[in-house]
């Protein structure tokens, strides 16, 4: 009886710290959307448009990275220390390849403004906004590495404060320069993005700075000398990481391209949706820290050789993450008005977001139950099936019946923001469910003599 009480504080343990580090992160883009909206309606619009293109662009390429918890963890599960500097020197050489990328894509973002048919005042500013930020990607790609390092030997801590001391670095950054104080222009919401650039660089420096330092990092061997590209090693990172990059491409566009879309309603349409996005994805940072812990230990339980452990631990996450999830939803339903006006002073932007913050509730709770299910089954190396899941069913029932609803009358009036949104629900759930019938029937499978791919 006292089993899952036990995995319960164990996922408790490793996933509050990473909820800390990852509210951290999701701060600095509530931070931007409410400076933003103490400016014009033409600056939130931009901030909200600007940052979807960039988290379409950086969250697809980064998200590669993602595989370094889940191959460390086992690493680490399995006693194998010395192998998990190696697997941080090949990850320097793909984070390197794919901020080129990242930097690329956002200083010429073209065909991304293109689908939101902008207004000229707001196009300005999202490129604006767009040129700052390219500055910072190869900060945050080796923050990312640093944080799959220690998420994946289950030290979130180190993780959590350096968030929290780049959450203390960007309200001063942001006033600096979006408000112009101390004789500095003014940027607007391109100030945003200049703050975020500078903080990402400090805070990569200090994190590094300090863990080639640290003596509990040193059994890593991550000071050695930095060898040449092991391409067969790189390979087998990206068996896994692919197919995640791929995974989050399919979740990250279905959601952000929903804002480029909203987009040509017009500012005030745009505003309101874009504090609906922030609060979902607000909300999203909570099963994901769990779903992230879950995944750190399964894969230490099948490093070890604990199948039946590693089972129990997915259920025990999927039941915790699901129970907050009914909280959350039910405060959105509640308190929507007050957030809203959190968000703007703007009445007709309140009257929109209402609605909106309210579907939110039950966007989330289809979103916790994939959230934990997709991490979970990254702690079995397994993220090809996911990729397919995700895939269709974002981009078909999802994007594609919001289109339906929000901008055409083929089903009715046309929804605007609304109806982009009653898609965006049914489609989670739908995925939330496939993924989760898909983690039961990956992890009965499961043996102890069997070595877990990295394929389906």
């Amino acid at each position: 009886m006292q089993r899952p009480v036990s995995t319960t504080r164990e996922l408790v343990h490793l996933a509050w710290p990473m909820l800390v580090a990852q509210l951290a992160m999701m701060a600095n883009a509530v931070i931007d959307t409410a400076m933003a909206g103490r400016l014009t309606v033409v600056d939130l619009a931009a901030v909200g448009i600007a940052a979807s293109i960039m988290a379409t662009v950086l969250m697809s390429l980064v998200s590669v990275l993602f595989a370094l918890p889940p191959i460390i963890s086992h690493l680490y599960g399995a006693n194998r220390q010395g192998e998990i500097g190696r697997e941080i020197h090949q990850g320097m050489w793909i984070s390197l390849a794919l901020a080129l990328v990242a930097i690329l894509l956002m200083r010429f973002p073209g065909p991304f403004i293109a689908i939101s048919h902008l207004q000229p005042a707001v196009e300005t500013k999202v490129r604006a906004y767009l040129d700052a930020s390219a500055w910072g990607v190869p900060a945050a790609f080796a923050l990312r590495l640093f944080f799959g390092l220690s998420m994946g030997i289950h030290r979130p801590r180190p993780v959590m404060f350096f968030n929290l001391l780049s959450l203390g670095l960007k309200v001063p950054l942001n006033a600096l320069f979006m408000y112009g104080l101390f004789g500095l222009p003014a940027l607007g919401a391109a100030g945003a993005a200049v703050a975020t650039s500078i903080d990402a660089w400090l805070m990569s420096a200090l994190a590094w700075g300090w863990c080639l330092r640290h003596p509990k990092y040193a059994e890593f061997e991550l000071r050695r000398r930095i060898a040449a590209p092991d391409f067969a090693a790189i390979k087998e990172f990206l068996k896994l990481g692919i197919p995640i990059g791929l995974t989050f491409i399919a979740d990250v566009t279905a959601f952000t391209f929903m804002a480029l879309f909203i987009a040509r309603l017009g500012p005030i349409m745009s505003g309101a949706h874009q504090i609906a996005a922030n609060l979902a994805a607000l909300a999203f940072m909570i099963p994901l820290s769990l779903g992230n812990a879950t995944s750190v230990l399964v894969g230490q339980a099948l490093g070890a050789g604990q199948p039946e452990r590693a089972r129990h631990i997915c259920w025990e996450g999927i039941r915790l993450g699901i129970s907050i999830a009914v909280v959350l939803c039910l405060t959105f339903w509640l308190a929507a008005p007050h957030i809203a006006a959190f968000y703007t002073t703007d009445l007709q932007v309140q009257t929109i977001a209402i609605p909106l913050i309210a579907m939110v509730g039950l966007y989330h709770l289809g979103d916790a139950l994939q959230a934990i299910t997709v991490n979970a089954l990254r702690g079995y190396k397994n993220s090809v099936v996911p990729m397919i899941i995700y895939t269709i069913t974002l981009w078909v029932p999802g994007l594609g019946g919001g289109i339906v609803l929000g901008l055409t009358d083929m089903l009715g009036p046309a929804r605007g923001a609304s109806g982009f949104w009653l898609a965006g629900i049914g489609s989670i759930w739908l995925v939330g469910g496939l993924m989760a019938f898909y983690l039961d029937h990956t992890s009965k499978k499961q043996r102890p003599e069997q070595a877990p791919d990295t394929g389906n």
